[in-house]
């Protein structure tokens, strides 16, 4: 299981990174817009719009996946303290097993979708449209990686066992 850890540890930091990097470029690109409208010398691209949102999905749905790792999205536990542990630990498994199924769909249906997305960019018309679809598979594959593991520590949880956190 240690094994598998640092693999997961090492996925999670890439996805990491990316969504750093794109912060960074989300914040470049707004400021050197916004500068450009009122500094004559920089120039106010007229794709940044465009550019920053996509790059803003992109963020938005990997940051999404990496809250799954460490268990930050909002969850109903209102009734955990009633319940006897197991029966949280199962209400856990249930609900990973759920999300897993969320993830295929996003996987599998859109990347269906982006092979099915024809056109480009209005500001950019060299770069297809598709870049805009391609973080909904992307996030679905990254939540599967990050849901096997929440699954194997949910079934071992259940077995009595401390999950490797």
């Amino acid at each position: 299981m240690q094994k598998m850890k640092v693999f997961y540890d090492c996925i999670y930091r890439i996805t990491m990174v990316i969504c750093k990097l794109l912060l960074i470029a989300d914040i470049l690109i707004t400021s050197m817009s916004i500068l450009g409208r009122y500094v004559s010398f920089i120039p106010d691209p007229s794709w940044s719009e465009e550019i920053v949102l996509t790059l803003m999905s992109y963020m938005a749905v990997l940051s999404a996946a990496l809250a799954i790792r460490r268990k930050a999205h909002i969850r109903m536990t209102t009734i955990d303290k009633y319940l006897p542990a197991k029966a949280v630990h199962i209400l856990d498994l249930i609900s990973d097993i759920a999300v897993l199924a969320l993830a295929f769909v996003m996987l599998i249906y859109g990347w269906q979708y982006v092979q099915s997305t024809k056109g480009f960019y209005p500001s950019i018309p060299t770069l297809t449209i598709k870049y805009k679809f391609y973080p909904i598979p992307l996030a679905g594959l990254i939540m599967i990686i990050f849901e096997i593991e929440q699954i194997v520590n949910d079934i071992l949880l259940l077995g009595g066992k401390e999950a490797d956190a």
